[in-house]
């Protein structure tokens, strides 16, 4: 794990012992901090008391003295006692990206890249993280993504630590410096954390406030919020360091690509591309290594072909928003032929799929599930036929029965799944195991 002298001989307190919340309190301990921790659920606390940590909730006792808060992302700082507690002793509230910040110094040299957006952020990070490996650069990857970026061992000098940063990571920030940053794109979400959009916007821009001015920062240039952050650093970094793209120069490179399909993918590579070239990679490493690139689950991954028809499993997808670069991504072919058959819908986010909408023209049938099913058929009845399915399994029985050789069954639900399935990865594992189960040899013996 990374451990730093900075921590020690100082009183921290961790709320939430989830996967970040305990590899925190592991840092501190082994760092010869003073630890007092506390979740609600009782089991991961077990254990920590014979280990001298203190077990109290940091609401409940007198802050005073304390070098930081450590919470975990999910603690909506804009709701939750801990602010105002934390506030009233002069304690900063950080997370464990802070702490990681924080130690950077007793760290070999090596480089920061941070990765945000609305959308896009876990594929460009891996990728990232893919170019670097290929290119024989070390690297870690972590934060939103994978293992808690403390919990991994240091890098050897000259290695990268490649962060997918939500914007609850960096309300909880204050002092990571990135050599090269990214803002992919600013949509709607999230936004019962914030008072309004323009709160939203804020946060994300913060990743770039917190860098040295002669570092390097990456823009997408699909929205205005983006382009706004994009414009102010522009104005007040060195030369060169702002670098805004499109993917454009890329698109004659695309179809080699098979896990980094559509518009949004070209984007997202053309991020990944001005990122490792910012830190010293040439052209011939970073095209090599693009087509081995083999996708994350749960976004646009390939699940399966059975007869000619593609299985598409983008469970990660859950607003509309995120699904809306999934449908721009199968265009018809042979003229007007839709080859799209989209099952849609959970736990909605909002009352509307306004972002969808450009690529309806890419969809030959809806299956609607979940909680949205209803008000989803109705948006989507003028524009295609449309199933109300209801459960996953029906859809995709349904949508076996009606697709061609060609044809694409893709999961993009632009929702949340907590109506049905524990959490997205739960539901892309159930839509694959679904899909295997309809494709085999015994689908017909299969209940929906």
């Amino acid at each position: 794990m990374i451990t730093s002298d900075a921590f020690a001989g100082k009183r921290f307190a961790v709320l939430g012992l989830a996967r970040s919340g305990l590899t925190a309190v592991e840092t501190l301990l082994a760092s010869g901090a003073q630890v007092t921790a506390w979740d609600s659920r009782e089991e991961p606390r077990q254990g920590l008391a014979e280990r001298g940590v203190e077990l109290a909730d940091p609401v409940q006792i007198d802050l005073t003295g304390f070098a930081g808060v450590v919470v975990s992302p999910g603690v909506p700082l804009n709701r939750h006692p801990i602010a105002e507690a934390a506030a009233a002793a002069g304690v900063p509230v950080i997370g464990d990206i802070e702490l990681f910040a924080q130690a950077r110094h007793s760290l070999p040299a090596h480089r920061v890249v941070g990765i945000t957006g609305t959308n896009g952020k876990s594929t460009t990070t891996a990728l990232v993280h893919h170019l670097l490996e290929s290119a024989g650069i070390p690297a870690r990857m972590g934060g939103n993504i994978g293992l808690p970026i403390l919990g991994q061992a240091p890098l050897p000098s000259g290695g990268v630590y490649v962060l997918e940063l939500s914007s609850y990571q960096i309300d909880l920030t204050q002092s990571l410096d990135c050599e090269a940053a990214a803002l992919l794109n600013i949509t709607p979400d999230h936004l019962d954390r914030y008072a309004d959009f323009a709160g939203y916007a804020a946060s994300k821009a913060r990743l770039f406030a917190m860098q040295r001015v002669d570092h390097d920062a990456v823009f997408g240039v699909g929205d205005p919020e983006t382009a706004a952050i994009a414009q102010w650093e522009a104005s007040r970094r060195a030369a060169g360091r702002v670098h805004r793209v499109t993917g454009e120069d890329l698109l004659a490179l695309q179809p080699d690509w098979p896990s980094l399909q559509g518009p949004h993918n070209l984007q997202n590579a053309a991020a990944a591309v001005a990122i490792v070239e910012a830190l010293g990679l040439t052209r011939e490493q970073w095209q090599a290594a693009l087509p081995t690139f083999r996708g994350l689950p749960h976004r646009m991954e390939r699940v399966a072909e059975s007869k000619g028809v593609v299985f598409i499993n983008d469970s990660k997808a859950t607003n509309p928003a995120s699904t809306a670069p999934a449908l721009g991504a199968f265009p018809p072919v042979a003229g007007d032929h839709r080859r799209i058959h989209w099952i849609v819908g959970g736990l909605p986010k909002g009352d509307d799929l306004d972002e969808c909408a450009p690529y309806f023209g890419n969809v030959a049938a809806a299956y609607t599930i979940g909680d949205a099913g209803p008000r989803f058929a109705e948006i989507l009845s003028p524009h295609m036929p449309v199933r109300r399915s209801e459960m996953m399994c029906e859809a995709i029985r349904e949508a076996i029965e009606a697709a061609d050789p060609g044809d694409v069954i893709m999961l993009s639900p632009a929702c949340a799944s907590f109506d049905q399935f524990r959490d997205y990865e739960a539901r892309g594992d159930t839509f694959r195991q679904l899909v295997e189960a309809l494709t085999g040899p015994d689908a017909e013996q299969v209940a929906c």
